[in-house]
């Protein structure tokens, strides 16, 4: 199965990740939309015990075309073109789940993390709702293949973007782009407030940037929280250090502004929430020199 996998990423897969840039970075902005990639490879969809639609419920559907406008105004932006149920980028690269393979796991995978431990590993054993993927365990090799053709490339272009916007611009701010379920399990529909800011309680990004954030979500009119339910997954995490230049915001966005969450289809308001998300991302882009020149002068 190991050689099938290599070959269903090499066919289906290629490439992984697509870099959308601008015919000329004007920002330091990076986006990326790490969940929202829609091509199931073959070997997933023979091994699951799900429909195509239950898997799609961890997709953040749409997440890439609704930050688009964002290339045009001088940032760019990544998406992968895999699914976060095939190899989940926003994990550290060897959280793996000792129930879901065959094979005795490397000394160095972490198997005792929350999210493992919650079936939602680098490789995930459920999706969003708890319901087991794969009808047996996979073999190890197939873990590695994953990691190796689809998350490290996806983490390289990542980490290259940033590198390439510090030095251009002596900062990076890196926008993380997520969606949620309008509601968790248990809860009625209309639970979760519009937007989650992620900023690892402050550590990630520096919290004049979060507020300024917020501020302009909820003078339009938007219900938002800051790391609540959500502070900021790996990729917020691992990349965020404003020590050395480069901060991190995950923003998590209601499915239900611009998601029919039964049909996965876009309702009516999808291009009013593209609108919004653009507006949001001028305003950050003209108020970034002030609110880092706040910094500098703080420091």
């Amino acid at each position: 199965m190991t050689q099938r996998e290599k070959s269903c990423i090499l066919n289906e897969l290629s490439p992984p990740i697509e870099v959308l840039n601008p015919a000329r970075q004007t920002v330091p902005l990076v986006f990326s939309s790490p969940h929202s990639g829609r091509i199931y490879p073959t070997t997933l969809l023979d091994a699951t015990r799900l429909t195509l639609q239950q898997l799609r419920r961890s997709e953040d559907f749409a997440i890439d075309e609704l930050f688009a406008p964002v290339v045009g105004l001088g940032a760019p932006l990544l998406a992968a073109r895999f699914p976060r149920v095939y190899v989940d980028v926003n994990r550290e690269p060897y959280e793996l789940d000792p129930e879901l393979f065959n094979g005795r796991l490397p000394d160095f995978a972490n198997t005792q993390s929350a999210r493992v431990v919650g079936g939602l590993g680098t490789i995930a054993r459920v999706v969003a709702d708890t319901e087991e993927i794969y009808r047996e365990r996979l073999p190890i090799g197939a873990a590695f293949e994953r990691i190796e053709r689809l998350y490290r490339p996806f983490h390289e272009a990542l980490a290259g973007l940033l590198e390439a916007t510090r030095k251009r611009f002596g900062i990076a701010v890196l926008i993380d782009c997520h969606s949620m379920p309008s509601a968790s399990m248990g809860q009625p529909p209309g639970g979760r407030p519009h937007f989650v800011l992620g900023d690892r309680f402050g550590a990630s990004c520096d919290a004049k940037l979060t507020r300024f954030t917020r501020d302009v979500l909820q003078a339009a009119g938007y219900e938002v929280q800051v790391n609540r339910p959500y502070a900021g997954g790996f990729i917020t995490e691992y990349y965020g250090n404003p020590a050395r230049g480069v901060q991190s915001l995950q923003l998590e966005i209601n499915r239900a502004l611009y998601l029919d969450e039964t049909t996965l289809s876009k309702n009516k308001d999808f291009t009013k929430l593209t609108r919004t998300l653009a507006d949001l991302s001028t305003k950050v882009f003209a108020a970034l020199p002030m609110l880092l020149e706040r910094r500098a002068a703080a420091e």
